[in-house]
């Protein structure tokens, strides 16, 4: 099945719901309207559908190999990073004084949509670039601007992320990588790192490792940790390359999903043959990103960017997923429809189970992309206004919904991915028709960069308990002129979405007091329904823009605009009411009253 991007669909989110002409005119982005975001979106599309989309199968049955410390990519994958490069797809949000083009990230996001949608695999190698940019730009000192943001920015090299090693996963205190100054402004580094997303490749000329290590006397803990730019070929001063640095790929994992994505283990200062070692001693050469001791905070600039670009993953994996879907529901023939409408079998689209749960995958995406259009538009105020109120209100509105766009994202696109199997039936469960890739795909979405508990830990402790609930309950007062909106119309399904938003939002509310008032004297308690509660959030706040949606949708319809595309999207908003919304109710009794059963088992009794 061939990807077709769901153009229509960003564009309406971001005309009516993201608000991209008041984005257009904040300072900056004064030639990013409606117009331009179209252009851009529709040249996104054609590499997506063309280019990259193709090699998605390729990658999951010829995946990324490694072969005595060198990885080569799948066939095709660097033919199409050159044009992605070439395309100046890399630098489509960075700034222009590094080569970038500038453009918000409520376009940026749609593209990158696009390209996890048409090979997710691929896409991981600019995301990760994506976050080291945003490092360097946010706490690298001019030398290393200049140095690396133009090779970065241009696509000429690629960046990742070094985190985790084998015996500190998520708890980030227990990293032990060391770095030892060498007094000219240099660092030799130590230390193993696993799970590093595209470590090791051959789709460019060099690779650019930003690494957390520990300098000697550093405070314990994760206070005590320095972020540095690790090269796989160290940078001479005219800006050619120089020698091997002594890092090393000593192996790539061996992964459920997204296997054309070369997940490394990679070894610092351990005396690589022919590199820098051999001349100056083992250790991999560094350099210091800020101050000493302040990496964490550096890291945590990459990881934040990182989760948002993860929950649109989820959304580009869902959106692949009930596209093949529905082709293959309106093509496969099985069984006679069960209201006798036709004389022998029809293909299952007619079946009403089927229709089911195509609306679920539908109305799941949908909103989630209108939830994380309305994200990228905030972050785009939050830092191009000039009126700083607004700018710190967008500023805490967009921190809210980043664990909302990676956390319910992510875990609805296992539901939808899943789905997607299901109405295939039997044939899902055959790899050869790739529904089960999907799925596969999409299991590590919840996992890496924060699993859904570490986000849902950060929606309850930063995002709820740190102001008093009052960027929660700002946001639910806006769900309420939603609801007032609907009730205004007059139309008995805006009605019906408004009893269901109701509802929904005042099970929002109730959780947000709860959160407030026990985290501090019963963490336990609240702890043991944070997931429950971030998913209640995510489920309210897709619901609400599916309800501005469908407001927008029914004044669109009513001047005539593509009529059809607006009434399916008011069915969909309908029908996120009706089914998902509904849920909420029942996760806010869990999260209020079940703590006792999530923890009354002895321990010794699992």
């Amino acid at each position: 099945m061939t990807y077709q991007a769901p153009l229509k669909d960003m564009l309406f989110n971001l005309q009516y719901v993201a608000g991209i002409e008041q984005v257009a005119a904040l300072p900056g982005y004064e030639d990013a309207g409606l117009d331009t975001a179209q252009a851009v979106l529709e040249e996104a599309a054609k590499l997506s559908q063309e280019v990259l989309s193709p090699l998605n199968w390729e990658g999951d049955k010829n995946p990324s190999s490694w072969a005595a410390g060198q990885v080569q990519a799948t066939p095709g994958f660097k033919q199409a990073f050159e044009q992605f490069a070439q395309g100046g797809w890399q630098g489509l949000q960075h700034p222009v004084d590094f080569g970038g083009q500038g453009l918000p990230k409520s376009i940026g996001a749609a593209c990158s949509e696009m390209i996890n949608s048409a090979n997710m695999s691929f896409a991981l190698c600019p995301l990760l670039t994506d976050g080291a940019i945003e490092a360097l730009l946010t706490a690298g000192s001019d030398e290393l601007k200049a140095a690396y943001l133009p090779k970065l920015i241009s696509g000429e090299w690629t960046g990742t992320m070094n985190l985790t090693e084998p015996q500190a996963g998520s708890d980030l205190a227990l990293v032990r990588s060391r770095a030892e100054s060498q007094g000219n402004g240099t660092y030799k580094v130590f230390g193993t790192k696993i799970f590093i997303t595209w470590g090791e490749h051959d789709m460019v000329d060099n690779i650019v490792h930003l690494v957390l290590a520990r300098v000697p006397g550093a405070p314990e803990g994760v206070k005590g940790i320095s972020l540095f730019v690790v090269p796989k070929f160290l940078v001479n001063a005219d800006g050619t390359l120089g020698q091997r640095n002594d890092v090393q790929c000593v192996s790539i994992e061996h992964k459920m999903g997204i296997k054309a994505s070369p997940t490394a283990v990679l070894q610092y200062g351990d005396g690589l043959a022919g590199s820098v070692a051999d001349a100056s001693g083992a250790g991999a050469v560094g350099y210091l990103v800020g101050e000493e001791n302040r990496g964490l905070e550096y890291m945590f600039i990459m990881m934040n960017a990182a989760r948002y670009s993860v929950g649109v993953q989820g959304i580009a994996i869902a959106e692949r997923a009930y596209q093949k879907a529905a082709t293959f529901a309106r093509e496969r023939v099985q069984s006679r429809p069960v209201d006798g409408s036709l004389p022998g079998s029809a293909a299952i689209i007619h079946h009403p189970d089927v229709r089911r749960m195509l609306m679920t995958m539908r109305a799941y995406t949908e909103g989630c992309r209108a939830l994380s259009s309305v994200a990228a538009a905030a972050y785009d105020v939050s830092h191009h206004s000039p009126d700083a109120a607004l700018a710190k209100q967008q500023q805490a509105f967009y921190e809210f919904l980043v664990p909302l766009v990676k956390g319910y994202s992510t875990e609805m696109s296992l539901e939808v991915t899943s789905l997607g199997v299901q109405v295939h039936g039997g044939m899902g469960f055959i790899e050869e028709t790739g529904a089960a890739q999907y799925y596969r795909d999409a299991k590590i979405l919840t996992i890496y960069e924060g699993t859904t508990a570490i986000q849902a830990n950060d929606l309850v402790g930063r995002k709820t308990v740190r102001d008093g609930g009052a960027t929660a309950k700002a946001i639910a007062q806006q769900v309420t002129a939603t609801e007032m909106a609907l009730q205004a119309t007059g139309d008995a399904n805006a009605h019906a979405i408004a009893q269901r938003l109701a509802v929904a939002r005042q099970a929002f509310v109730d959780v947000v007091d709860f959160v407030v008032a026990h985290t501090k004297a019963q963490p336990n308690d609240v702890f043991a329904g944070s997931v429950p509660y971030l998913l209640l959030a995510g489920t309210v706040l897709a619901g609400w823009q599916l309800a501005r949606s469908w407001l927008a949708a029914h004044a669109a319809a009513a001047r005539g605009e593509d009529v059809p595309f607006m009434q399916a999207k008011q069915i969909t908003a309908r029908f996120y009411a009706d089914h998902l919304l509904v849920k909420c109710q029942g996760m806010r009794d869990s999260i209020v009253q079940g703590a006792n059963s999530v923890l009354a088992m002895p321990l010794e009794a699992f």
